[in-house]
């Protein structure tokens, strides 16, 4: 790392040219009007503007690099130097001090605008470190209204006599010696006291064409974990840099495949090819709006193509460990991300088709996002062994202790590698219990506190009700299935109603608990008011069917039919705790755990 202070005319030099540029991953450059001003004003009195931070290229840039806005018209150059912290404010100067054409700005509110940028000199002399007011913007015809002032100010600057009686100095020549010179020229041949007030000017010309700005250089070996982590560090305005904004950079500017392919990797548009083919076929898995991840995100691709990498080079020997951490993406190759990111494409249709079979069909039911991973990578990794007797059984087992035992809240790196490396063994049938079938405990008065979708297991017991069979109140001629979920709207609500509940003194954690909800459409929803003696056999009513009958569609919610028709809340609270509690057991495969109340 060096320490460097260049001047500002060269640092605008060096954009102008090329020779200086952005990393590919720097989000676009922003500022608005306002902000322009003020950082005009900050150079004019030669104060502090804050250290810029380069990356040194070595003329091979590990990193695809692009011009900062407004230097677009350089052909293509190798840079020397890749900007990573200072964008904002280098391309403001560059556009507003460095080009011979307006700057395409914004209002505060967002407006887009086109302006050339003054400074009044008289304003500027006397108004001493008052600089901002001194430091106007106009419209592309440079005639400047100010309707904020009474009466209104307005300014003509269409030309250099005009802005010499303004007393107005265009700023976007302030390099350009010779321009310099002409007007200044103009301006004390044809102003009253031009000279003098000259005189009082150039100290703050000399000021902007002096100005040093304070870079640390970075140098080219600077591996891509230390960039993101610097970038990280320095950008503390900014949004947060994604390792996949910054593997897209990376992965854009290798030359082997340019060479090669006549044009760049572009991971972007591969990841969005790979999730529209999934989403479309499996919603669970989220879907792409405007641009936007939902569901399965393309840092969770990323990291699960990674997993799958380091446990080969773990199975080579080159490696000691499987591992997703932020390093292992950023040293992600190329040739493994385009080799191997098929294959997970197909392990995570299939994951799709898992879920389905565990009745989990919409992205906002998904216990874990994560815990999708491991299971992603192990069949990439045993293939066909996924269909093996048994395989499925234990691969169940898995996905369900993770979820009921909650097993994924925490930090998940160091679990998603135990689990990849475990589960396969598990799958084939070779290996120990995985640490999350071991570890997973649900505690029965777990149910209690259960009332929301922010837990997994939430999520995770409505879903098994569905898979084993609950069947809706009133479109009951068959079990629940994927496609009836959402094709009837059906969502989780309350048996006993909220406001029934509360007339009748039912503690408020009882009523909202898991224990006191269930699977039903939109339309059964819509019958249940008041008591559950007096709207069941509405909706036995409704549906066409037999009150005898409607008991047994009852029971398959494991609800005891007989307290929901005498009312006893406390009777049903008990005995459909015990059946739920022997639904989480049969997915766990173990015994839950009591906690006496004492203990809670």
């Amino acid at each position: 790392m060096a320490l460097d202070s260049p001047k500002l005319h060269t640092v605008l030099e060096q954009i102008r040219s090329g020779a200086m540029q952005l990393p590919d991953f720097q989000r676009d450059w922003k500022w608005d009007d306002q902000r322009i001003r003020e950082l005009i004003a900050t150079v004019t009195l030669d104060y502090p503007l804050g250290v810029v931070m380069t990356l040194e290229t070595g003329g091979k840039s590990q990193f695809r690099a692009r011009p900062l806005t407004g230097s677009e018209s350089t052909g293509p150059i190798d840079p020397d130097l890749l900007l990573l912290d200072g964008q904002q404010r280098l391309t403001s100067l560059f556009q507003s001090l460095y080009r011979d054409e307006p700057v395409l700005t914004s209002d505060a509110r967002g407006k887009a605008l086109e302006r050339w940028y003054y400074i009044d000199i008289q304003r500027a002399i006397v108004s001493g470190g008052d600089r901002d007011e001194s430091i106007i913007s106009v419209p592309p015809d440079r005639f400047y209204r100010d309707k904020s002032k009474r009466p209104t100010i307005e300014l003509d600057l269409g030309d250099t006599a005009a802005e010499c009686r303004a007393k107005h100095f265009p700023l976007h020549i302030v390099f350009d010696a010779d321009r310099v010179n002409a007007w200044m020229r103009e301006f004390v041949t044809n102003v009253t006291d031009g000279w003098q007030l000259w005189a009082g000017f150039d100290p703050i010309l000399h000021n902007i064409r002096s100005f040093l700005i304070p870079m640390i250089r970075l140098e080219a070996a600077t591996t891509p974990d230390a960039v993101c982590s610097v970038f990280e560090r320095v950008n503390t305005n900014g949004v947060p840099l994604n390792v996949f904004e910054l593997l897209t950079a990376t992965y854009a500017g290798n030359r082997d495949y340019e060479t090669e392919h006549a044009d760049y990797y572009r991971l972007p548009e591969v990841w969005q090819d790979i999730k529209k083919d999934l989403a479309t076929s499996y919603p669970v898995l989220g879907q792409l709006d405007a641009g936007i991840d939902h569901g399965l995100s393309s840092s969770d691709f990323l990291q699960a193509v990674t997993l799958a990498y380091t446990w080969e080079r773990k199975q080579a020997g080159l490696t000691a460990s499987v591992s997703c951490k932020r390093r292992d993406l950023l040293n992600l190759p190329l040739t493994a991300f385009d080799r191997i990111a098929p294959q997970l494409r197909d392990s995570f249709a299939w994951v799709g088709e898992f879920l389905t079979r565990q009745c989990i069909v919409h992205s906002d039911d998904l216990p874990y996002r994560p815990q999708l991973l491991p299971l992603a990578v192990a069949h990439t990794i045993v293939g066909e062994a996924v269909d093996d007797p048994g395989a499925e059984a234990r691969i169940s087992r898995w996905f369900w202790c993770g979820v009921l035992g909650e097993m994924y809240s925490g930090s998940t790196e160091s679990r998603l590698s135990r689990d990849v490396e475990q589960l396969v063994e598990w799958i084939r049938a070779d290996g120990p219990i995985p640490d999350t079938v071991a570890e997973a405990i649900f505690l029965n008065d777990r149910l209690d506190t259960l009332s929301t979708r922010n837990s997994a297991a939430y999520k995770g017991i409505y879903a098994l009700l569905v898979k084993q069979g609950a069947i809706d109140w009133y479109y009951n001629q068959e079990p629940m299935t994927a496609g009836s979920l959402l094709q009837n709207a059906v969502d989780i609500r309350q048996v006993f109603p909220k406001n029934w509940c509360s007339r009748n003194n039912i503690p408020t954690s009882r009523a909202n608990s898991i224990v006191n909800k269930t699977m039903l459409s939109n339309r059964a929803s819509r019958s249940i008011v008041g008591a559950p003696s007096s709207y069941l056999p509405v909706l036995a009513s409704e549906s066409g069917t037999r009150d005898e009958w409607f008991d047994d569609f009852i029971a398959t919610h494991l609800i005891d039919p007989a307290t929901l028709r005498t009312d006893d809340f406390h009777g049903f609270y008990a005995d459909r705790s015990r059946q739920l509690v022997g639904l989480v057991t049969d997915a766990m495969g173990k015994d839950t755990l009591f906690r006496a109340p004492t203990e809670r």
